[in-house]
């Protein structure tokens, strides 16, 4: 798994220093792939993106006094919301473990990496090079470079697994809900990790 834009949670139920490990699928479809361990601990990070302040009434993600079930793990509520006195941003969110119930099947799931346990890495995101899908198909007057998406390539500081450090360069995984990646043949270091994402796991032309 990997956090593309951390955002932290302070699980304020469990014990201070304990760790646990959990076991996770190498595929989250294909049983046949194995499993690993990944640790959980008071603090973790998810992301950004699946927390907000003030949903819509169909969101089934993290929000203040709405519960969420971590990927593997158990069901967490939003008690708290810590923002940063300057910019008003949300900077932490306070949550506690909740006990478990059929009632809770409806409820969305996200994914997680403990604060504790991770490696920070440079993940590039590579878009669509144009903004349509076919981009010699111009209108009077224009080129193709009038539809050269601006928003090709962003670039992001987020937290991988620690296996993922001593991975072969070039070496290529799913992160769940994200899309496959792989580790950079030339700027990727041991100690420096560059992920690029190859393809997200839809496809928005395929909607149109």
């Amino acid at each position: 798994m990997g956090v593309l834009r951390p955002l932290k949670v302070i699980i304020s139920n469990y014990p201070e220093g304990k760790v646990e490990e959990i076991v996770v699928r190498n595929h989250p479809r294909d049983k046949k792939m194995g499993t690993r361990k990944v640790k959980f601990t008071k603090t973790l990070y998810i992301e950004q993106e699946d927390f907000m302040e003030d949903p819509p009434s169909d969101y089934k993600r993290l929000a203040p006094d709405k519960e969420v079930r971590l990927r593997y793990a158990s069901v967490i509520k939003c008690e708290k919301v810590i923002k940063d006195k300057k910019t008003g941003q949300v900077k932490e969110i306070h949550c506690s473990i909740q006990p478990e119930s059929e009632g809770k099947k409806s409820i969305g799931t996200i994914h997680w990496l403990s604060a504790d346990h991770v490696v920070p890495a440079k993940i590039r995101l590579y878009d669509r090079l144009c903004i349509k899908e076919n981009p010699m198909d111009v209108e009077e007057g224009k080129d193709f470079t009038d539809y050269i998406n601006p928003n090709s390539l962003e670039v992001v500081t987020g937290f991988v697994e620690p296996f993922i450090q001593k991975a072969e360069i070039g070496s290529r995984f799913q992160f769940e809900r994200l899309g496959y990646f792989n580790i950079d043949p030339i700027d990727s270091k041991k100690d420096s990790l560059v992920l690029n994402r190859i393809i997200t796991l839809r496809d928005s032309w395929s909607k149109k």
